[in-house]
């Protein structure tokens, strides 16, 4: 099974490609249109701004390619954010797999929110093994409100989408890859999702 991180001038590759490791993953790091189409699975991680990240995309042709995809995706963090309709951050336009704005938290919450918040998982393949509570990683400043493609939940002044799904597409807003063995556990859950 082939594992593709795409590539697009976002942080956050090598914590990714370590934790793959671990699990015994093979992968290719890629900002190639058709080695992103032939992969068995896409991550989509990132540390970075929703703008210039969507103009990396768009200049390789690469939203066209994640629009289309067939098989299992995972974006994460800001990977997860590109999965929607737009941002607050550079008033970027995102993918549109998932209908929402991204917005900015309260300036009376401190910002970016760093560290360990507690997420409740809906059922779904991809948190198998897990308790319907877990602490998970996070680092963001910019939140997707909760809604129909929401299936796991955060709290940091409101509630708002630690998890989405749409299809194939799925989307975690924490870092799986920096939280532990229950990240470890989602990470293992999507190398055995059906394609």
């Amino acid at each position: 099974m082939s594992v593709a991180i795409a590539k697009f001038n976002a942080g956050n590759i090598t914590s990714v490609k370590f934790a793959l490791e671990k699990l015994g993953a093979s992968y290719v790091i890629t900002d190639d249109p058709g080695k992103i189409a032939e992969a068995d699975r896409v991550i989509l991680p990132g540390v970075g701004e929703a703008s210039s990240a969507m103009n990396y995309l768009r200049e390789k042709g690469l939203d066209h390619i994640l629009r289309s995809l067939q098989q299992p995706f995972l974006g994460i963090c800001l990977g997860m954010q590109l999965l929607c309709t737009s941002s607050d951050e550079g008033n970027a336009d995102g993918l549109n797999i998932i209908a929402g704005r991204v917005k900015k938290f309260s300036s009376k919450l401190k910002v970016p929110l760093i560290g360990w918040n507690c997420v409740k998982f809906a059922e779904d393949e991809l948190f198998f093994g897990l308790k319907k509570l877990e602490f998970q990683y996070f680092v963001h400043s910019y939140y997707l409100e909760t809604g129909d493609r929401t299936i796991a939940e955060a709290q940091y002044g409101i509630s708002y989408s630690a998890a989405v799904r749409h299809l194939n597409f799925r989307g975690v807003q924490f870092h799986p890859e920096k939280s532990a063995e229950p990240g470890l556990q989602i990470l293992k859950n999507f190398l055995r999702l059906k394609t």
